[in-house]
């Protein structure tokens, strides 16, 4: 069946090959901007690269006054501190602190979607600016910009199209500002926990409805886009479509995901897929390449469990399907590059199908996070070269796993996490973990 889309040419695509070119693009079309900035993004993080996005954004507002500038974050993830630091009072406090030091108008928006931050988060992504979307997984800070020393790789593609920039402020527009569910992030007066619980069961029944709502146009254009937004398991058409490109695959299928712990939907059409002759290229990140993952071993907490999880996932799925892996046609590629972290994601199918997503591919993305996406089709195969080099820039830290013996087991792990380990399974609590991980 053919999806609704918005055509767009080969000229309007550009694969951004680091987050150093990223943030270079970002700084650039802040400084041009002309009508509208609208950034989505879980965190914009009060450190360097936060404050130093935050000066731009308000130096082209006092340039351009008409500059119509709007940051949606979490809400939850905006009122608190970083993991280990309680005591700071989180990002909302450097955004209040800019609204106080500049005459010029910008606003903070929080977007609770679930009543806690465990049992769900605003993770769409995009920014706008003007007729442009700069798609990346990445939010902003120090390390997703590489500020200083490491870096979090992403993916980074900007597309010009109006009819899909106003796609996306228009969904923004209609379902958190006019329906009156963003909170003020710059307002000192914060909600009660009974007014919160009240915000986000009616930012609940907003998403869960809502669909990005555009005009098709350019039916003949070489490349069609398709964006997709989902929250929850039920009329979720960001996963639905994730299993339908599995299911139509015919000859390559190339999975990008951060976390090995992928959805029973998504694992049965991979395994129907191998079945019927589809070659299967994982590409994830290595344990000690996850953005949970603790180093210092004196400094261990729960939290850190969290890759060796997703590790033993992995093994187990490699120790199951080793006959494809034997024969080539399911390849895994573990990322990894010293103290740098992996936060790529998405799908490719036969070369002319490209899924963008901020989606982690996991249960936790599937059923309880607002997620979005874009489906590229690209049946002339123009966007291949780009997709190609991004690809190579990926692989230079990728190594070919050919059997499950290559990944730890548990009794290989330092004694922390071996005995948190042992621990969860024996009170069954890891069967429950997988579904928020």
């Amino acid at each position: 069946m053919k999806l609704p889309s918005i055509g767009i040419g080969q000229q309007d695509v550009d694969v951004l090959l680091s987050p150093t070119a990223y943030k270079e693009s970002l700084l650039e079309y802040i400084q041009q901007a002309k009508t509208r900035i609208y950034i989505t993004a879980l965190y914009l993080q009060d450190d360097e690269a936060g404050r130093e996005i935050l000066t731009a954004l308000y130096r082209a507002k006092m340039q351009t006054p008409a500059l119509d500038i709007c940051i949606f974050v979490d809400a939850h993830r905006a009122q608190r501190g970083l993991i280990g630091q309680k005591e700071q009072l989180g990002n909302s406090a450097l955004y209040a602190e800019f609204a106080q030091k500049h005459q010029e108008k910008i606003n903070f928006y929080g977007i609770a979607v679930k009543p806690k931050e465990l049992l769900g988060v605003l993770h769409l992504k995009g920014i706008i600016i003007d007729d442009t979307l700069l798609y990346s997984g990445a939010s902003i800070n120090n390390v997703y910009l590489h500020q200083f020393n490491h870096y979090r790789l992403d993916r980074y593609y900007m597309i010009r199209s109006t009819a899909l920039a106003d796609c996306f402020c228009q969904y923004l527009v209609t379902n958190f500002i006019e329906s009156d569910v963003a909170i003020d992030l710059t307002d000192k007066i914060s909600l009660t926990k009974k007014q919160q619980k009240t915000q986000s069961k009616r930012t609940r029944a907003i998403v869960k409805r809502a669909s990005y709502q555009f005009s098709e146009v350019n039916e003949a254009s070489d490349i069609q886009i398709t964006p997709f937004v989902g929250c929850g398991t039920r009329r979720n058409k960001l996963n639905h479509q994730t299993c339908q490109l599995i299911k139509q695959s015919n000859e390559t299928i190339i999975l990008i995901t951060p976390y090995f712990n992928l959805p029973r939907a998504v694992i049965k059409q991979l395994t129907l897929a191998l079945k019927r002759g589809v070659k299967v290229t994982v590409i994830v990140g290595d344990k000690t390449a996850s953005d949970f993952y603790i180093a210092d071993l004196e400094k261990f907490s729960l939290i850190g469990i969290i890759p060796y999880i997703y590790e033993q996932i992995l093994r187990k799925f490699l120790k199951r399907w080793q006959k494809f892996v034997d024969s080539g046609q399911l390849v895994f590629k573990l990322w990894q590059d010293e103290g740098n972290s992996y936060h790529l994601k998405g799908l490719v199918v036969d070369e002319t199908h490209h899924l963008l997503t901020g989606s982690n591919l996991n249960p936790r993305a599937w059923a309880l996070d607002l997620e979005n996406g874009l489906l590229l089709h690209d049946p002339k195969q123009q966007l291949l070269a780009g997709f190609q080099q991004e690809l190579a820039i990926i692989y230079q830290h990728t190594r070919d796993i050919s059997s499950y013996l290559q990944i730890d087991s548990q009794r290989d792990y330092p004694l922390k996490p071996r005995k948190i380990l042992a621990r969860l399974s024996m009170s069954k609590v890891d069967r429950l973990l997988k579904r928020f991980l």
